[in-house]
């Protein structure tokens, strides 16, 4: 049987790209499939950047939730948090030993920040092999992965590689399952959401606060009066992923004919927010109220991830002589 395996980072609290881009369709391709699938917290990729424990852990807790809250089936996928699983640290030391050093300087995630580097600790610059490990750990045979993630998978099938071609057949080659119909959801900036560009929509904010950030949405200086056009209006492009297509056709008639203000537009978005989302808004709530039923979950989780990451960690202990 094939397995699929999804890691979400834990940089806080899934945004409404986060969940309209990656949430929501891993989730139901989890849910419909009947491959085994292994969805993971990878908080331990997160302290690369964030060096505050009640940050780390707070974030973590609200990316549960909010898997949980949009329909995630502990039952049905292997549902975890990275750092209970030790087992990766000891593979990513072993992989590390097999992959050269000039290949990781070429990694995205190094390379970015290459031209600072008092910004670089080494846990950024070997980070493709934890995630290799986190691939590899769990015999994944397929890794849903957009384009932008693409070299990670690359990098992971060429240490495991290396490590059959010179140790003996060891680890599952994964195929990159890409995701060219990602949603490219904007940002209240008109820029893809992304919370280094502090242009996010929170969705589990207070009623108040989540109607601030909506009114923040930049749009043009142009009357009430005046005709718009909605296909350069960035309130339109993000009523017209929420909402249905009667409703954003409606919209739509309601800007080209004028007569109709960007603030009462902006109402409409956040109208259209709290109604498609209310439901996973009180799951993620009422989550919150209920902490431990998370980490219960969590740590049933492992538990089954740990058995699958003993086994191949007994495989490779074998090839290399431990």
């Amino acid at each position: 049987m094939a397995k699929i395996l999804t890691g979400i980072q834990s940089t806080g609290t899934p945004h409404l790209g986060n969940i309209l881009g990656a949430i929501i369709p891993a989730i139901d391709m989890a849910n419909s499939s009947n491959e085994e699938s292994y969805l993971f917290i990878a908080n331990m990729h997160s302290l690369t950047q964030i060096k505050d424990l009640n940050i780390l852990n707070e974030n973590t807790f609200s990316t549960a939730a909010t898997w949980l809250s949009f329909g995630l089936d502990p039952k049905k996928s292997c549902f975890f948090r990275q750092s209970d699983v030790p087992e990766v640290t000891e593979l990513a030391w072993y992989l590390s030993c097999f992959f050269p050093y000039q290949r990781l300087k070429l990694a995205h995630s190094f390379k970015d920040k290459a031209d600072n580097l008092k910004d670089v600790n080494s846990g950024l610059f070997s980070y493709p092999m934890l995630m290799s490990a986190d691939i590899l750990m769990y015999d994944a045979n397929i890794v849903p992965v957009g384009k932008d993630q693409l070299q990670h998978l690359e990098m992971t099938r060429d240490v495991a590689t290396r490590f059959n071609n010179l140790m003996g057949d060891t680890f599952v080659i994964p195929e990159a399952k890409i995701q060219n119909d990602t949603k490219y959801i904007i940002g209240t900036d008109g820029e893809k959401m992304s919370k280094s560009k502090s242009n996010i929509i929170d969705i589990f904010q207070d009623d108040k606060k989540l109607r601030k950030q909506i009114m923040k949405i930049q749009t043009q200086s142009l009357s009430v009066e005046e005709p718009k056009d909605p296909d350069q209006c960035n309130v339109f492009k993000l009523f017209k992923v929420i909402a249905s297509d009667e409703d954003a056709k409606k919209l739509h008639s309601r800007y080209t004919n004028g007569g109709m203000g960007y603030g009462e537009a902006k109402e409409l978005l956040y109208n259209h927010t709290l109604s498609r989302f209310s439901k996973n808004r009180e799951l993620f709530f009422e989550l919150n109220s209920n902490r431990d039923k998370v980490e219960q979950l969590l740590l049933e989780g492992a538990l089954k991830a740990r058995k699958q990451a003993q086994n191949v960690l007994k495989r490779v202990r074998a090839r290399v002589g431990f």
